[in-house]
């Protein structure tokens, strides 16, 4: 599979967003590109400007290049924000499971490629503000969202 991530518009988008009175505005989009049976996958995601993804902790070894805009990045350790990070275009980054994080579109928003090593097949917690999990994703997740992707790109 190839693709000009800089020239994304023919991609399959799934926006992921809140309601308005949500505690901070979520507004993300994502886009799979290829997911293996060793557990390799990569995965585009953008960011609106101003909006955050919803607060989560990699299960696995993620990592990401910043490849437009910016990504702001406040890390957490027992529930209090460590530390908080600006990603400009061609920042790398990789990080080992466990990492609990927010990130932020900047003002022109963001555009980030991530590739995930997960052989066990947990991708991510989706978590509440007191660190419990709202749900977890997995492989087996966005193997069915890619068949989806694939589908409606064939419609």
């Amino acid at each position: 599979m190839k693709h000009n991530l800089l020239n994304h518009d023919g991609l399959m988008w799934v926006h992921y967003q809140e309601e308005e009175d949500f505690p901070y505005p979520v507004s993300y989009w994502g886009t799979i590109l290829d997911i293996d049976d060793s557990g390799h996958l990569s995965v585009l995601y953008r960011w609106d400007p101003h909006s955050y993804c919803h607060f989560h902790r990699h299960l696995c070894t993620t990592t990401s290049v910043v490849l437009a805009g910016e990504l702001h990045v406040s890390t957490f350790e027992n529930g209090e924000s460590t530390s908080s990070t600006v990603r400009q275009v061609g920042h790398y980054a990789k990080m080992p499971p466990g990492d609990i994080h927010m990130e932020q579109g900047g003002a022109e928003g963001a555009l980030v490629l991530f590739e995930l090593y997960a052989p066990d097949g947990q991708l991510t917690d989706q978590l509440y503000p007191d660190r419990s999990i709202k749900r977890t994703l997995t492989t087996d997740d966005l193997r069915k969202m890619m068949a989806r992707q694939q589908r409606s790109a064939a419609a």
